[in-house]
């Protein structure tokens, strides 16, 4: 399956409209351009099976005295302090990767040169590479798991980028962010393989956006956890893919204008517990959020229009809330025009020029330190919609999570599913 990962969040608005009319049409023209996939470009990855503890033939790497006793090896089959190869269930280090390349001699930047250790025979030389073969990490026994939902990973799992001033994410730094995809996607099509993103609140059970699937079946999406870098499998735990049994619309939710925007995905089956992939936690009822250290995530656009680039690798950006008063104000200031009223499912967040989730985020969580716990992180909000991308002084428009508490905790209750993987 193609790896994109992305949904057309942001609004152009051309031409004068009447202000009653400018949000609702700027709404519609949301969904009718049609999106971009970003990745058609690149070969579907597969998988080959190695065996566990053995050097095959691959990339040689090193200069001089090294070259030839030196392979190119997954970061976690390289020892930190002895840079010798080692069988993953052995590592329990930390690494740095380059994701800028910079010195690294590898051909991937979550490989490293690594020394075949003493006593084992020395593979012979790749020379040639089929494109999109990569080999599928080993199993390896995780780290003991932290406890409770909320828990971000601001230094990545198994290994700390460096080279990062894109924004990208570490490694399982958002380990409930989920990518809602298009099952049955054609790559020839001109339909977009990703239809937005996701959290995860329970094992078994998606928080995402309703414009991402109140026209689409149960059995036309699949879920990802565990995603990061779209282009590549060498991440050291692979990500998890379940199908959808249920789809929950909330009642109120209108299409023209995005009131009322949520919706629950019940999976087939849960998730598995992984060091990457974890529940986030949801605010009580009527939270209201006063935080400047708030996360986006996504793999969307850099910045807004045809000259934006989709991220690669998973993208996050630090924004401020902005209460509803003066984001309905700044709104109005926009083509959005005095009469424009900020519906009470919604919530603010951004206005800092060059910083929003920009186009391609729809659906994916806002989240923000629980103001009892810092280290632990609730659910503020989902990306909505947005005029333009990282305007001075134009917050992004994200869906209340706190506001729909009531109505999540009714499904959840009727599904029988445990609400402790949520709750703080």
């Amino acid at each position: 399956m193609d790896k994109s990962i992305l949904l057309f969040i942001g609004i152009t608005l051309v031409g004068t409209f009447a202000q009653v009319d400018e949000y609702e049409k700027a709404i519609a023209d949301l969904f009718t351009t049609p999106s971009a996939d970003f990745l058609t470009q690149y070969v579907e990855v597969t998988t080959t099976d190695k065996n566990k503890g053995d050097i095959e033939a691959i990339e040689r790497c090193g200069t001089g005295k090294d070259r030839g006793v030196h392979l190119c090896v997954p970061y976690y089959n390289c020892d930190a302090e002895t840079k010798t190869i080692i069988p993953s269930e052995e590592y329990d280090g930390t690494g740095l990767i380059d994701i800028r390349f910079g010195s690294n001699s590898c051909e991937n930047y979550l490989e490293v040169c690594c020394k075949i250790p003493e006593g084992k025979p020395i593979p012979p030389e790749v020379t040639t590479k089929e494109p999109g073969e990569v080999v599928t990490p080993p199993p390896v026994t995780p780290p003991p798991e932290k406890i409770g939902c909320g828990i971000r990973n601001p230094n990545g799992v198994g290994f700390k980028i460096t080279g990062n001033n894109a924004n990208e994410a570490e490694y399982g730094e958002f380990p409930w962010m989920l990518a809602v995809l298009n099952k049955n996607h054609i790559p020839s099509s001109n339909q977009p393989l990703a239809l937005c993103g996701g959290s995860l609140i329970a094992p078994n059970l998606v928080l995402t956006g309703a414009h991402c699937v109140f026209k689409h079946k149960t059995e036309e999406i699949v879920v990802r956890a565990g995603e990061w870098d779209t282009q590549t499998e060498r991440e050291r735990y692979p990500y998890q893919e379940r199908d959808v049994r249920e789809i929950i619309l909330h009642e109120g939710f209108t299409s023209n204008n995005l009131f009322n925007d949520v919706a629950l995905l019940v999976l087939d089956e849960p998730f598995s517990r992984a060091p990457h992939i974890a529940s986030i936690c949801l605010p009580p009822k009527g939270t209201i959020f006063n935080s400047r250290e708030c996360f986006a995530s996504g793999w969307g656009k850099n910045i807004f229009g045809q000259k934006g680039i989709y991220q690669v690798i998973l993208k996050k950006i630090k924004l401020p809330i902005v209460q509803k008063g003066p984001c309905q104000e700044a709104l109005r200031q926009t083509r959005l025009g005095n009469l424009f009223k900020l519906h009470e499912s919604f919530v603010c967040a951004g206005g800092e020029p060059g910083i929003d989730t920009c186009t391609g985020d729809g659906g994916s969580p806002l989240v923000c330190p629980d103001p009892r716990n810092p280290k632990r992180y609730l659910q503020a909000g989902m990306v909505a919609w947005g005029i333009g991308c990282g305007d001075d002084g134009v917050p992004g428009v994200y869906v209340d999570v706190a506001h729909f508490r009531d109505w999540i905790d009714q499904h959840v209750k009727r599904l029988n599913i445990d609400s402790s993987s949520y709750n703080v």
